[in-house]
Order: structure tokens, then sequence, then C-alpha cells
């Protein structure tokens, strides 16, 4: 019989909190806190793959443009019940660092 070289306990991963559950779980999304004077607020987060990017937008934490084929983060409020106008596209990076810069365009 093969050994495994792992700890089996450390493979297990914690799904419990709602920041850690994987995007399959969820259909595709995540729940999040905003960015830097929206932290209070819960944004609803997908990774949209390179394969998948075929537009061009405009990232609101560098204020570049998200070139097609590139991979990055679709965001927008939880509790918007607006429709696709309120998404917001971010590179993967700005949107791991929200919390520690603002807004560089405002969201209107």
């Amino acid at each position: 019989m093969p050994r495994r070289n792992h700890d089996r306990k450390s493979s297990r991963k914690n799904f419990g909190s709602r920041d850690s559950r994987p995007d399959s779980l969820m259909g595709g999304a995540r729940v999040e806190s905003g960015p830097a004077g929206w932290s209070d607020e819960e944004f609803t987060t997908r990774t949209v793959p390179g394969n998948r990017a075929t537009k061009t937008y405009r990232c609101p934490g560098c204020d570049h443009e998200v070139r097609p084929g590139v991979s990055h983060i679709v965001a927008w409020p939880t509790a918007d019940l607006g429709g696709p106008e309120n998404r917001r596209h971010w590179h993967t990076g700005c949107w791991s660092g929200r919390a520690t810069r603002g807004l560089t365009r405002r969201w209107s």
C-alpha cells in the first residue's frame, strides 16, 4: 500500500468563514469587505480568468486599464440591487491592496 507523505489534518481547509469559501461553492462569487472608504460594506467579487477577459475596463484602484486577456476581479456592492453598471473591474493586485489605499477614480 502506498504511503502518504503529508498529514491528513493539514490538508483539510477551513471553509467555516464566509471569506474563506472557494468560488465554486458560491457559484463563482465571494463576499468580501470593500475598499478603503467603503470597508464597512460587503462586496460580492468574482475572479475573471484571462481567457474570459475580452473587454478593456478602467481599474478604480489605480486608474489604469484592465486590458483584454488579463485576469482580474469584478466587484459590486452586495446590498446593491443595481445591474451590471454597478460592477467594477479591478486588477487582482489593486483589489488585494484595497484596504491600504483609497479609490483613485470616483465611482459614479
